[in-house]
């Protein structure tokens, strides 16, 4: 098993991507911090993944919140012992041309993403630096490399991930430590679900013609990448082995982005 006896956290992982790669983690031999703004969901998910053969603890968490946020990741440290992988997974959408967004659903947008990211990082950066290692996952998308109408500041949070990922890829290194940024395509989630109509409505089109002349257009194959597919690509970034691979980031969008 690639993370046996390794102790994850994962952000927003009361549903879609993050409650998949948490069932990947725990599959390989991880213990699961399942961090969510939803306690209950983080409490239901804890539950199925310890009823296998891995360790999981709910935490109650608004990643904006710097107490929760350090008190959360102490408890990880407190239970398990320590933080070797952490994933910043949480995260939000608006949609909304530039002219009619509010500054405060620009911030709520930046401070989830952004914020969040740097609270959780520094919180465990704590705990791994003294152990002299530690892998960082961050949930990037397609739009740290692409831009897309209606979404500036999805699109300017997820670009911002990429520069934090570099930045504490080099800080890091000395005590260990490695950071990488996850960049899917499309999912299928509960925050994509929603924006089909909202797209349809904002650019008056069909929820069909934005499925297939917006979301998946650009694929090779025309297909939604899938919460399996993005799980797989954090547990390589998690379990890769040395510093060679660090600072980087891996589109996962069939297609939908060419590097």
């Amino acid at each position: 098993m690639r993370l046996k006896d390794q102790v994850a956290v994962i952000t927003g992982a009361g549903s879609g991507i993050g409650l998949e790669i948490g069932r990947t983690f725990v599959r390989e031999g991880a213990r699961v911090a399942v961090a969510d703004l939803d306690g209950d969901a983080a409490t239901r998910v804890a539950s199925e993944l310890a009823c296998g053969a891995g360790q999981a603890i709910p935490l109650a968490m608004d990643v904006t919140r710097e107490e929760q946020v350090d008190a959360g990741i102490t408890r990880v440290a407190e239970t398990f012992g320590r933080v070797d992988v952490l994933v910043c997974n949480a995260g939000v959408q608006v949609i909304s041309r530039l002219e009619a967004l509010t500054l405060a659903e620009w911030q709520r947008v930046l401070a989830v993403h952004l914020d969040g990211a740097f609270l959780a990082t520094r919180a465990a950066l704590r705990h791994m630096y003294p152990s002299g290692r530690g892998s960082i996952i961050y949930m990037g998308s397609v739009h740290s490399k692409e831009a897309s109408v209606l979404k500036a500041p999805y699109v300017a949070a997820k670009h911002g991930l990429i520069g934090l990922a570099q930045v504490v890829a080099k800080e890091g290194a000395r005590h260990g430590v490695r950071a990488n940024v996850v960049c899917p395509g499309f999912v299928l989630t509960p925050l994509v679900q929603r924006q089909i109509p909202e797209q349809a409505r904002a650019l008056g089109i069909s929820e069909d013609e934005v499925v297939s002349n917006v979301m998946l257009r650009e694929t090779v194959d025309g297909e939604f990448t899938t919460t399996q597919d993005v799980a797989a690509a954090a547990l390589f970034f998690a379990s890769f082995e040395s510093a060679a691979l660090t600072g980087q980031s891996l589109v996962v969008s069939h297609g939908w982005s060419m590097q």
